[in-house]
């Protein structure tokens, strides 16, 4: 299987096959030293590009350094991640064609207030990377964190009929 990067409509650059790869079929492994989130964040913390992966419950992240890291994100991807003794690979879950750009759903769950906008143009984009339980969790808390308005205060003033 071939590799390439070159530029993408998603984002910059991007990883595409030179070969049909079969569903199920490695495609790649994120691949780069692990350090701690901590670490990651203070090595990066005014740098607006990271190539970061999460491991596990997110305490350790992989810092990306290999030709994964141009796999770009996708609502309607063509791979997806597996996390397997702390390797991470990249799999086709569906046949790719030659010449077909390489993306995988990033089901970000972390960043702070940045939107992380999705620029994959698939038909069911949800305009974010975040995942959509990172979604739900956010909305949640927006909700909560609004004063109620609109809400009806029942009065316990009786109406006297002139």
């Amino acid at each position: 299987m071939g590799l390439i990067i070159r530029s993408s409509a998603i984002h910059a650059a991007g990883c595409y096959t030179t070969t049909r790869i079969a569903k199920g079929r490695r495609v790649a492994e994120y691949t780069g030293p692990r350090i701690t989130k901590d670490e990651a964040d203070e090595l990066y913390e005014n740098s607006p590009v990271t190539y970061l992966f999460g491991l596990g419950d997110g305490s350790k992240v992989i810092d990306g350094h290999c030709m994964a890291m141009f796999i770009n994100h996708s609502c309607d991807s063509n791979c997806e991640t597996d996390e397997q003794d702390g390797r991470v690979w990249i799999t086709a879950i569906r046949n790719i064609a030659p010449g077909e750009e390489i993306t995988y759903d990033y089901c970000l769950y972390d960043g702070g207030d940045e939107e992380q906008l999705c620029n994959c143009g698939a038909t069911k984009c949800r305009g974010t990377m975040y995942s959509r339980e990172e979604m739900k969790k956010r909305k949640g808390l927006a909700r909560a964190s609004q004063p109620e308005s609109g809400k009806r205060v029942q009065s316990n003033v009786k109406r006297q009929s002139a």
